[in-house]
């Protein structure tokens, strides 16, 4: 059932901290008295999250990761700001580090940086960001400030955002690779009416290491050429949008779990969601956003466990799609 990119590696055990499981704790509906009893009991470590390796350097990424849009927009002070410490908790707690962002998320990358280091929880991240804007000093300037709001002096991985401006960027970001300012650089879209564009420039770059693509089981054009193409050019991808933007998941809500769902480890839509797209074997990491600890703890339990291959889905996807 499972693929060989899908393997299991060695992993780490990751343990939720007294700490971090009473942050991740007070986000969710218990009692006081249901809390208290589930904070002194013993916790048990974490399933292994299953890596994927990043084709260009074979380094392996953890295969969900959390997005930032919208969840990641808040203030300090606020109800909503004051859950983000467990949500990066959760995702460590499973294995997971990419943690993707851009500066047209509002204030999501100063949220991210504030978060990590206040935690000191930096090194447990993967730090992805993206350069929205035209003109070299203009993209300079921008990427300047991502590091700033990030406080870091190295991004993980630095994406073109939307193309915009894609062939000054990408000269920018070969230097600074070059530099170790950024380790990875990539483009990202989220429209399959920009494939063709994406397509064009998978080809022509031949030095890029990640594509952030839009995929889920109702979003699935780019099966047809962009993830075949990402994998014979060696380059990794990240899926964003992988409930389709959720309207399948607000569907599929209110309907019970197929039989099969507990035989590949899953509890959750969220979860049948999420090994859908992982079971493209040209699918490094997915990247559902959220504010919130328990759907990230949820998300990120899609990770573990079996992943089950393209033959399964064409089996079991149009039960679900009905």
């Amino acid at each position: 059932m499972e693929t060989p990119a899908s393997t299991p590696s060695q992993w780490p055990d990751a343990r939720l901290t007294r700490a971090a499981f009473l942050r991740l704790a007070a986000a969710l509906p218990l009692g006081s008295a249901a809390m208290a009893n589930a904070a002194a009991a013993p916790q048990p470590p974490a399933s292994k999250m299953n890596t994927r390796p990043i084709p260009s350097t074979r380094e392996a990424l953890p295969v969900i990761g959390c997005g930032t849009w919208i969840g990641f927009d808040r203030r300090p002070g606020s109800a909503e700001y004051q859950r983000l410490p467990g949500v990066l908790d959760a995702l460590f707690a499973a294995g997971g580090k990419v943690i993707d962002s851009s500066p047209m998320y509002g204030r999501s990358e100063e949220t991210t940086g504030e978060l990590l280091a206040a935690a000191r929880q930096r090194d447990q991240g993967f730090l992805a960001t993206k350069v929205w804007t035209t003109g070299r000093k203009a993209g300079i300037a921008q990427m300047e400030q991502s590091f700033a709001r990030l406080r870091t002096d190295r991004i993980d991985l630095m994406q073109v955002h939307n193309l915009v401006d894609w062939k000054t960027h990408l000269a920018t970001l070969r230097a600074w690779k070059k530099q170790d300012r950024v380790r990875y650089i990539g483009i990202t879209h989220y429209t399959a009416s920009a494939y063709g564009e994406v397509e064009a420039v998978l080809r022509a770059e031949k030095q890029l290491d990640f594509l952030q693509i839009n995929y889920s089981l109702d979003a699935r054009d780019a099966e047809h050429r962009l993830l075949p193409l990402a994998a014979d050019l060696g380059v990794a991808v990240i899926v964003n949008m992988p409930f389709g933007g959720g309207g399948l998941l607000r569907r599929l809500q209110g309907r019970p779990l197929p039989a099969w769902a507990g035989e590949i480890g899953c509890t959750s839509w969220a979860q049948v969601l999420l090994k859908f797209v992982l079971g493209h074997p040209a699918v490094t990491c997915a990247i559902p956003g959220t504010g919130r600890p328990e759907h990230m703890a949820d998300n990120a339990a899609a990770g573990a466990g079996p992943i089950p291959d393209a033959a399964f889905w064409r089996s079991n996807a149009p039960a679900i799609e009905r």
